[in-house]
């Protein structure tokens, strides 16, 4: 005897567009809050900078989902906008002589945070600027252009400068405060992570549901079409770089309070290929893809990282003129990288997301269907 979804339906736009459709989805969002704020109990201190990791490439990979999976912008130089929001925060934290009132208030940091996005963004519309009239292979171009005249260029060889401090800045205990908090510990940049990961998620998805987002998607999915319809082109595709310069900016301003130095070694260009990597392995045109993404490719590092490391200590102590296998397989998991990407192209190209999908449905529909309010 086979089963079909039996009828249940929403009954308003309003109803089938909510966050939260259904008591169960409520119970599982809840049951993830819960884990989430419990986790820094739950695991040691070398987990808790792989926790905040995950989550600053979730920030950092959302406006590289934005401009790919909902506006069809490819990018490739992401990393510089990052680079941008992480050294005007750290700078208007360092040099600015904030109002004692705003210090004391702790204010100095959030205040250079939304600055940073801001920054980035602006920073990210003169590099979208050619959007206009290019795309494909040549905006892939363009937005390389963005990673070597920010990084190498402007930040090494004068925003570097500044101060006098060389090359990088440095970040000492005690400098970042959010409010009455000292963020000086890995279990409250885990915490502060965790904030502005939902905050950006909540924005990310609210923004794909409205009128900007269904124009992003109408240009991904035929520009021309979408013009014939009256969406003015270029303006949102300006808007969709600024956005996701936003959220670059807000990504590098958080990660500094991890860093106890601001390099431009932090931000190569390896990085912004790291962040397609992730949407592409997630799932493109998917939020939760960008969550699957971060924790799979973050996770595969560390435990190539442990594995790399253990191996190499059985080396060095049982067969020391194996030495140099050591420097050689510490670059494994750059290419364990490259062969996760390859993988999912061929044998999973819509991603874990997708994936996910097919495993909540067959939970959703067999034998009957509860997605919705029954009659």
């Amino acid at each position: 005897m086979s089963y079909l979804p039996c009828g249940s339906y929403f009954d308003s736009y309003r109803e089938e567009q909510k966050w939260w459709r259904t008591p169960f989805i409520k119970g599982k969002m809840v049951l993830m809050v819960v884990l989430a704020l419990a986790l820094p109990y739950l695991v040691s201190g070398e987990w808790m900078s792989v926790a905040y990791t995950i989550n600053y490439y979730i920030l950092a990979a959302l406006g590289v989902q934005l401009l790919i999976g909902y506006c069809g912008q490819i990018t490739l130089g992401h990393a510089a906008f990052v680079a941008v929001g992480a050294y005007c925060s750290s700078m208007m934290v360092l040099f600015l002589p904030w109002p004692q009132p705003i210090v004391d208030a702790g204010l100095a940091y959030p205040i250079s945070l939304i600055c940073a996005g801001l920054l980035a963004g602006i920073w990210s519309v003169l590099f979208g600027l050619p959007s206009a009239r290019v795309k494909g292979f040549y905006l892939i171009m363009t937005t390389m252009a963005a990673q070597w005249v920010t990084v190498p260029l402007v930040i090494t060889q004068y925003v570097s400068q500044i101060g006098g401090r060389g090359h990088y800045f440095s970040l000492p205990p005690g400098t970042i405060k959010v409010g009455p908090w000292l963020i000086d510990s890995d279990t409250k940049i885990y915490y502060l992570s965790v904030f502005l990961v939902a905050l950006c998620l909540l924005a990310m998805g609210n923004i794909a549901r409205s009128r900007l987002g269904r124009a992003w998607v109408a240009i991904r999915d035929n520009d021309i079409a979408a013009e014939t319809m009256g969406v003015n082109i270029v303006w949102y595709k300006l808007l969709a770089f600024f956005v996701a310069g936003f959220f670059g900016g807000v990504a590098g301003a958080f990660y500094i309070t991890a860093l106890s130095f601001v390099s431009p070694e932090h931000y190569e260009w390896f990085f912004s290929l790291l962040w397609v990597g992730i949407i592409l392995i997630g799932g493109v045109g998917s939020i939760q893809g960008i969550v699957f993404g971060s924790i799979f490719v973050v996770m595969v590092f560390k435990l190539l990282e442990m594995g790399v490391l253990g191996l190499s200590g059985v080396l060095m102590e049982s067969y020391p003129h194996l030495g140099w296998v050591t420097t050689k397989i510490i670059f494994f998991k750059e290419a364990a990288f490259g062969m996760a990407i390859i993988f999912f192209l061929m044998y999973e190209p819509n991603g874990l997301a997708y994936r996910y999908w097919q495993l909540k449905n067959y939970f959703n529909l067999w034998p009957f269907s509860y997605t919705g309010k029954g009659h």
